[in-house]
């Protein structure tokens, strides 16, 4: 499988982890050779439920049998998508009703700028540095990563960036603004949390300007940090979310959701603002359906925050700097970016899936499943630091 793999299916780095899957279930992982792996990050904040859940795999398997895909988005009335986008305007403020199911996060993120030029008839975009939304030309020209884009210029035009938690950059949110597009909590920059009402204060600078805020919950979404999604922590309204990732528990989805007034916008002059094919997919809708009404109708989201403290009461190390986050989305710090690389591959060898973030290279991903057990979470902490001692001796 190695060698086929490495010849025919298209690399992303040249040391890729190339773990050969067998199957998965719960918290782990298997390779062809038997080994488990415990999941400390369940495919980058994606496998909300964990793997191989009974009540995802029996929603697609009962869907399969109905129908798969029958035609592009937004024709045909399909129960599992309608019954999807239900759920999630149910759980949402009011100003929220209307979603657009995509399919992938960047897909969404596209989806949430177009929407914000068209409503606003603007043209400009503030963004924040070292953010991440997606690989695609537009969710990257908002990415303010330049060590990522300056090889894929030029990029959309128009944008500007801010710098992250600092107020007196919102002042570059003007009346020529369309949106300010930000991650509710900075993935890719090392799981930074907003400070001293940050958001709020942009939610007021955009409200002064006329301009629209859009939050980016594709990893803080679906629970992970508490609530359903991580803007409820803060007390601010965005006018569009973007979500993707734990949505659909595994399986390939994206969503931007806005107001009904703000998404009609995409129906005329001109018609079809946005579309796609395979967006809202009756097989992946059932499967993120599922994964919904696991999450709002148990207690896996205050569970999250419950086993928060006891990943920071376990993780007490002296090299150990700071833990970054919100519930289950933790990044633990350590003092050099060679020590966590070193850390992940070590624990990668002794079963334990640990992964890096995209720009703060001192940063382990900690983004096990909402479904992850107490005692699994003391045994991966074990395995941490026994990892982290053993790289600190040599």
């Amino acid at each position: 499988m190695k060698a086929d793999f490495l010849k025919h299916q298209a690399q992303t780095t040249s040391h890729p982890l190339a773990l050969e899957i067998s199957h998965a279930k719960g918290s782990y992982v298997y390779d062809v050779a038997g080994k488990s792996y415990l999941d400390f990050v369940a495919g980058v904040s994606a496998n909300s439920l964990g793997h191989n859940h009974p009540k995802i795999s029996e929603a697609i398997k009962q869907q399969v049998d109905l129908y798969t895909h029958v035609m592009v988005y937004g024709e045909f009335i399909q129960q599992p998508s309608l019954d999807l986008c239900k759920l999630l305007a149910a759980q949402l403020p009011a100003s929220l009703s209307s979603v657009y199911l995509t399919n992938s996060g960047t897909e969404a993120t596209e989806g949430a700028i177009k929407l914000a030029k068209r409503f606003t008839k603007r043209s400009g975009m503030i963004a924040a540095k070292n953010a991440y939304h997606g690989n695609t030309q537009g969710a990257m020209s908002v990415s303010g990563a330049e060590g990522q884009n300056r090889a894929f210029r030029p990029l959309v035009p128009g944008v500007q960036f801010i710098s992250f938690n600092d107020s007196a950059d919102l002042q570059k949110i003007t009346r020529e603004t369309a949106g300010v597009i930000l991650e509710t909590i900075q993935g890719g920059a090392g799981f930074v949390t907003p400070q001293n009402d940050y958001l709020a204060k942009v939610r007021k600078r955009c409200d002064e300007v006329g301009a629209l805020l859009l939050l980016d919950e594709i990893q803080t979404g679906i629970g992970r940090t508490g609530k359903l999604f991580g803007f409820e922590n803060y007390k601010v309204i965005p006018d569009i979310i973007i979500a993707g990732k734990g949505l659909g528990g595994g399986m390939p989805i994206g969503a931007f959701i806005a107001s009904k007034t703000l998404m009609d916008c995409l129906k005329e002059k001109p018609a079809l603002g946005h579309i796609t094919t395979f967006g809202g997919h009756p097989l992946i809708a059932a499967a993120a359906l599922a994964t919904l009404k696991e999450v709002t109708t148990s207690n896996l989201m205050e569970e999250s925050l419950r086993k928060e403290k006891l990943f920071r009461s376990l993780l007490t190390h002296p090299e150990v700097l700071e833990i970054r986050g919100k519930g289950l989305m933790l990044a633990a710090l350590v003092k050099s970016s060679e020590i966590a690389s070193q850390v992940i591959l070590k624990c990668i060898d002794r079963g334990l899936l640990l992964f890096w973030l995209l720009f703060e290279g001192r940063a382990i991903r900690i983004t096990p499943p909402l479904t992850i057990s107490d005692n699994e979470i003391r045994l991966g902490c074990k395995i941490l630091l026994e990892a982290l001692d053993e790289v600190l001796s040599n």
